[in-house]
């Protein structure tokens, strides 16, 4: 038995969902921005349907996209960047914690609201436990990684030093642009849902274009923008 479209109670075509989704996660734009620029391509929606779409489609997308890349990821054991970054909900601070691989895959992300090593051996447990034990392991000078690798009995992985970490601290940029246009988070659930999509999303259109030719960059965008409009389709 075929499994049914999730699009069916929906008389907006698929095609015009993702696009909407897409210009969302991936641009740093709010929800009106999208609006208009649907509108602009004679596409009448309003912002709040746009919302709508992509906390309903969003996971969802975000998930098919994992469940692709999965067999990929088996590199991403070499060596993984740690990093946490300050986040403000509701004027309180927070904390995102992201695992970034050697190629600047975001391989996990997980909020919490302190920076102790019961948070930090949460975040590492989560993250292993769904890409295995990476051979190297950098992080900063915060103690509670190494309390924290010390107990799962990775300590000896760790490597920490002046400017050994920019990989996790250069893919924090994407999601601070997205985090201004969105005018900050108002609840840790909302930004867990939202930083789980976003880092599929960015994986998926990420072609390291300074690595690559112009020919064999414009073929993989090609190829991403194809594989995005395919996704759920069956």
């Amino acid at each position: 038995m075929s499994k049914p479209s999730p699009f069916r109670y929906f008389k907006t075509s698929p095609e015009i969902i993702r696009l909407a989704v897409m210009l969302y996660v991936r641009f740093p734009l709010s929800l009106r921005n999208v609006e208009d620029l649907l509108h602009e391509r004679g596409i009448d929606v309003s912002h709040e349907t746009v919302r709508y779409w992509w906390h309903r489609f969003g996971p969802m997308f975000a998930a098919e996209i994992r469940k692709r890349r999965i067999d990929g990821m088996r590199s991403s054991r070499w060596r993984w960047h740690l990093d946490e970054m300050f986040v403000k909900i509701n004027g309180e601070r927070h904390y995102l914690w992201r695992a970034v691989d050697h190629e600047g895959e975001v391989l996990e992300s997980f909020v919490t609201k302190t920076r102790d090593r019961q948070a930090a051996l949460k975040f590492l447990k989560k993250a292993m436990r769904k890409h295995g034990g990476p051979a190297t392991i950098v992080t900063d000078r915060l103690r509670s990684y190494g309390a924290a690798l010390k107990e799962l009995g990775a300590d000896a992985r760790q490597e920490t030093g002046r400017w050994v970490n920019n990989r996790a601290e250069n893919s924090h940029l994407p999601f601070r642009r997205r985090e201004r246009a969105m005018l900050r988070f108002r609840r840790m659930r909302s930004l867990q849902k939202f930083a789980s999509v976003h880092a599929s999303v960015s994986n998926h259109f990420n072609q390291e274009r300074s690595l690559s030719s112009r020919s064999v960059f414009k073929a993989n965008r090609a190829a991403a923008l194809t594989e995005w409009r395919g996704l759920c389709a069956e």
